[in-house]
């Protein structure tokens, strides 16, 4: 009974990242499939740069809050929970999974054919659950290279150093720390084309539209 319920609080957590919402504002907004435009990507940043700054906003908000409610589904299950159906040793490591499977659903997305973001935004949402201050932290060095360099992707794996330099240096628990390795390098594996073009000095920043399929 306690893996079958472990399983189900997993996939509920990646039912929930992929909620399509990025996907769901451009079709309602603009009637348009965002898949089709710009990056490609069902992110805030695309939303930004072909729908407008007030659907990006309300993007980003739905994607931190739909990993962020991944994450407490979990915590409230163990808080409720009248018998120890599972043990409670389990709890930091089932957090983490149903975590990872909310950062994956919102880039591979069942109700999408499995396409979606880059998962930076459900990345952080997550984070503001486990540790409001990594969050914090990680959220200011996004900022603070945003503000210098205007190129999202550059500062969203700034972020993801960011992530585990806080970490292992505010001395978390291993599952949390595992988190950050996994989903910093999950991140950066879905920027790799980002990557590649910020090498070439080619990556557009915000402001500027995009020539080839990017960020």
């Amino acid at each position: 009974m306690a893996f079958l319920i472990s399983a189900l609080l997993i996939c509920v957590g990646y039912l929930l990242g992929s909620i399509p919402t990025g996907y769901l504002t451009a079709l309602s907004l603009k009637g348009i499939d965002i898949r089709e435009h710009g990056s490609g990507s069902t992110g805030a940043t695309n939303i930004l740069r072909t729908v407008g700054k007030g659907a990006a906003i309300f993007v980003l908000s739905a994607d931190l809050a739909k990993a962020m409610l991944a994450v407490i589904v979990v915590k409230s299950w163990f808080f409720w929970q009248s018998t120890e159906m599972i043990p409670l040793e389990w709890k930091p490591w089932l957090v983490i999974l149903a975590a990872i499977a909310a950062v994956f659903g919102h880039s591979k997305s069942i109700f999408l054919n499995f396409t979606g973001g880059k998962s930076v935004a459900a990345s952080l949402g997550v984070l503001f659950v486990l540790n409001p201050i990594v969050a914090l932290g990680t959220l200011g060095s996004f900022v603070a290279m945003l503000s210098v360099s205007r190129i999202v992707s550059l500062s969203s794996i700034t972020g993801v150093l960011a992530v585990n330099i806080l970490m292992f240096g505010l001395h978390q628990p291993l599952p949390y720390c595992l988190f950050g390795i996994i989903a910093g390098f999950y991140v950066t594996f879905r920027h790799r084309t980002n990557i590649m073009r910020l090498l070439a000095g080619t990556e557009p920043r915000i402001g500027q539209k995009l020539q080839q399929e990017g960020s």
